[in-house]
């Protein structure tokens, strides 16, 4: 010492940070001279990497004593770290910046992370959405900003999700003022709706709807996609203003509808997998993304199919004939019954128009009844075609379901596949030979059949109905029919008016004992007041008839 004067000390303070030189290095601990009067000992363990530290290495250690108990200096390597941290973070957190911590484990309600000190980031703080599984994040270097620090307890609180946010946000924008129309963009499957998928694009969402994800028909977007799968779209519309993305992931591949026509040739044959059962018909996948429709009309020339689940089952393969194609519209109509020959073809072959057939009732409607001819091949008779006399209302009047029916052939109706049948026609028309068997002044007896307000009708031999009107029941004035005739009462009658061509018989019940000069004045009579005429043909009287009085209920009107 020059002069003899001792040289200071520098001043030191305990709990601050000083920087010392690695003097000595020993298996377990070094020696680190930081100026002081004497040197401390720092346990190598305290170092990050012990094999690294060499003799003459600069270090910066927390100063814990400057003599303990023995007059030793006490530093702490690992202390002056984590003080060091500790400033680091508050500096981070009153300048509102960033800070990257590693995943330290999993505890209750979130995540432990080393920023150099331990933190803890709550999983409502992870993303935008809190994580299902926390433990993807085992590991991971995390960037986050310090939203919460306790300097007593040395509690530090992160967040990540602001960043997150933010990060989207800056992603979002930089894709809507980018993004064009016919690019292909990755994203990750984020939902499935009924309607289709939301795919994250990496900071904004896109809509794929249903319709754009497969040229084929799907009834669900799982069947194609999952949730989490990575895929390849199309960006199809950009809306700007509302943030909107739409995407397809079909326009990534040419629309196999656009050379169908010449693919599938009108009535080529092709074989297919039935996909769908509906109550109309059944569509047949022909090749992926392909459909057409058999409609139920063209499964079966013959069949009474009222359900296609009756004859073809989901999933089954079936051999169809194409009977039109429409690009436009996307539609294919297929045929199964083409495959075999049109029973109908032969069908005027087989039934010739004037021939007697047999067949078994089937079914009634209110203007005829069908009979089956053969499986699938039905006659119809018109209910004015069942009887030359008799005025039927309906067929099951005369008929039941199961009957076994003989007809004549009238007409064979080929574009829409009818046999028109008559039964009254295997007979001749009784009122052809009307002449030959009855005359006019004749007395005749029969059964009454129908009663009327203008008269009754009466059952003569051979079926033919006569006409006795009110006027010609009796003398004596007659306000009500059925005060004096009753439907199955025998009756006399004198015929006075025959009409070939109209089909009517007037008969007169009053007129039994008229002389032939009183009967020829009473013809008179009526054509001058054309009593009865006013009812047309016999057929329109029994019209008339059936509106005044039904079987079974005469007796209940007034």
């Amino acid at each position: 010492m020059e002069h003899g004067v001792l040289e200071a000390l520098p001043v030191f303070a305990e709990g601050s940070l000083v920087k010392g030189r690695v003097v000595e290095k020993n298996p377990k601990s070094v020696l680190i001279d930081i100026g002081y009067k004497s040197e401390g000992v720092v346990a190598l363990d305290e170092f990050e990497d012990p094999a690294a530290v060499q003799v003459g290495d600069e270090v910066e250690v927390l100063l814990e004593q400057l003599e303990d108990e023995d007059g030793n200096v006490v530093l702490s390597k690992q202390k002056a770290a984590q003080k060091q941290n500790w400033d680091k973070v508050v500096k981070i957190f009153q300048s509102g910046g960033t800070i990257d911590g590693k995943v330290r484990g999993i505890v209750k309600g979130g995540l432990m992370l080393n920023v150099g000190v331990e933190a803890f980031l709550p999983s409502s703080q992870i993303d935008i959405t809190p994580p299902k599984n926390l433990r993807n994040f085992e590991g991971q270097t995390l960037t986050c900003k310090i939203v919460k620090l306790n300097e007593e307890r040395r509690n530090v609180v992160l967040s990540r999700r602001e960043l997150v946010e933010a990060e989207r946000a800056e992603k979002r924008a930089r894709f809507l003022e980018t993004a064009q129309k016919g690019q292909v963009v990755k994203g990750v499957v984020k939902n499935l709706t009924d309607f289709g998928a939301f795919i994250d694009l990496d900071g904004i969402d896109g809509l794929l709807h249903i319709t754009d994800m497969s040229w084929r028909r799907l009834a669900h977007p799982s069947e194609l996609l999952s949730a989490g799968q990575e895929v390849e779209v199309m960006v199809i519309d950009v809306d700007r203003e509302k943030e909107r993305i739409s995407l397809g992931l079909k326009q990534k591949s040419e629309n196999p509808w656009e050379k169908i026509a010449e693919k599938y040739p009108i009535q080529s044959k092709i074989k297919g997998k039935v996909t769908n059962l509906t109550a109309y018909g059944a569509f047949v996948e022909l090749e992926p993304g392909i459909e057409g429709l058999v409609h139920v009309s063209e499964m079966s020339w013959t069949k009474r199919i009222t359900r296609p689940a009756e004859i073809l089952s989901v999933g089954q393969e079936v051999e169809v004939v194409v009977l039109d194609v429409n690009r436009d519209e996307q539609k294919i109509s297929l045929s199964l019954r083409a495959l075999e020959p049109n029973p109908w073809e032969k069908i005027a072959e087989q039934y010739p128009v004037g021939s007697t057939v047999k067949g078994t009732v089937r079914t009634f409607t209110a203007y005829g009844v069908f009979v089956e001819l053969q499986e699938g091949i039905d006659g119809f008779v018109h209910v004015n075609d069942l009887s030359w006399t008799r005025k039927i209302n309906h067929p099951s009047e005369v008929f039941k379901k199961g009957d076994p029916v003989e007809a004549k052939v009238l007409e064979i109706d080929w574009p829409n596949q009818k046999i028109l049948l008559g039964i009254k026609q295997l007979a001749d028309d009784p009122w052809k030979s009307l002449a030959s068997r009855f005359k006019v002044g004749e007395v005749v007896t029969g059964k009454v059949s129908k009663i009327a307000s203008f008269g009754a009708f009466v059952q003569l031999d051979g079926e033919i109905d006569g006409l006795v009107h009110i006027s010609q029941i009796s003398n004596d004035r007659i306000t009500k029919v059925k005060d004096v005739l009753k439907v199955g009462q025998e009756v006399e009658a004198r015929i006075i008016k025959i009409e070939q061509e109209e089909r009517r018989i007037g008969l007169s019940i009053k007129a039994l004992a008229y002389s032939d000069e009183q009967l020829e004045k009473e013809r008179e009579r009526m054509d001058l007041s054309r009593s009865g005429e006013e009812l047309g043909s016999m057929e329109d009287a029994f019209s008339r008839a059936e509106e005044d009085y039904r079987p079974g209920d005469f007796g209940k009107r007034g």
